[in-house]
């Protein structure tokens, strides 16, 4: 299947997938579309046109020349699925991309079909705060062989991380250093300041929450909140899943995810 990686928006690197009703996909900090949405971007593809901005200092996205914005990185996301030809959209977002995901619900209401949201968080809870204030710390000094290795500990389940032998360890973590985008310490700096609280209970899209139950780097009890305050939304858990979901786990949530997609009323051609 053919991919397109164009400038859509302005500077921002876009994946074009597919046909169909339109899916707008917003990634998380230090993520990417790919390194995000890889394991399911064939399927969802098959009838879905899928819109992949990449955030400034991600893909091919220059690095912000300030601290990123919420509402900016928001509009920007909406400019490039409407470039795209993509007038309404559902929009799935993973970790930092759930609070951008919510936040254009909030400014463009009349375009959003539905959110998925999955390892997301309204505001950073403790756990998240630290590790984000970490990486920062650790990027200030040049130290990103720890930032990788802080990342396999936070993101990965304690089983998949005992799938990989010792020997082995320093090599995936050169390859997650390898794959860590310049704008990581951007988007960081961005998690630490988003707060959508505000913007939840005024929502009025269907909402899927996904929450991965063994995440160590943003607390289930954010996706409880985020499930909490949307109203109606609906909320499913992944029962030991990690922050980066491995292959079963994916499949677990494309199904859940193309159940909940299954019952949004047919786009208008």
């Amino acid at each position: 299947m053919h991919t397109d990686h164009v400038r859509l928006a302005p500077h921002l690197d876009v994946v074009v997938k597919g046909s169909g009703p339109a899916l707008l996909l917003a990634h998380g900090a230090g993520g990417g579309i790919e390194g995000n949405f890889g394991l399911v971007l064939d399927d969802l593809a098959r009838d879905h046109t899928l819109v992949g901005p990449h955030y400034p200092g991600a893909g091919t996205s220059p690095v912000a020349p300030g601290p990123l914005d919420l509402d900016d990185l928001a509009d920007r996301l909406v400019d490039a699925a409407v470039a795209a030809g993509q007038e309404s959209f559902a929009v799935l977002g993973e970790s930092l991309g759930s609070a951008v995901a919510v936040r254009i619900a909030a400014r463009h209401a009349g375009r959003v079909r539905a959110l998925v949201l999955t390892a997301g968080f309204p505001v950073a809870d403790p756990v998240l705060a630290l590790a984000a204030r970490l990486i920062k710390s650790l990027a200030e000094v040049d130290r990103w062989e720890d930032v990788a290795r802080l990342a396999h500990l936070s993101c990965l389940s304690p089983t998949d991380l005992a799938d990989i032998a010792p020997a082995d360890l320093d090599a995936a973590v050169a390859r997650t250093l390898a794959g860590m985008p310049p704008g990581m310490t951007d988007h960081f700096d961005l998690v630490s300041r988003v707060d959508v609280r505000a913007d939840l209970g005024s929502l009025s899209v269907p909402t899927l929450v996904v929450a991965p139950t063994g995440d160590r780097l943003v607390l289930p009890e954010s996706s409880y909140r985020l499930a909490a305050g949307i109203p109606g939304a609906r909320l499913v858990e992944l029962p030991g899943a990690a922050h980066i979901l491995n292959e079963a786990d994916r499949a677990t949530w494309l199904h859940h995810v193309r159940e909940f997609l299954g019952t949004l009323p047919p786009t208008r051609p």
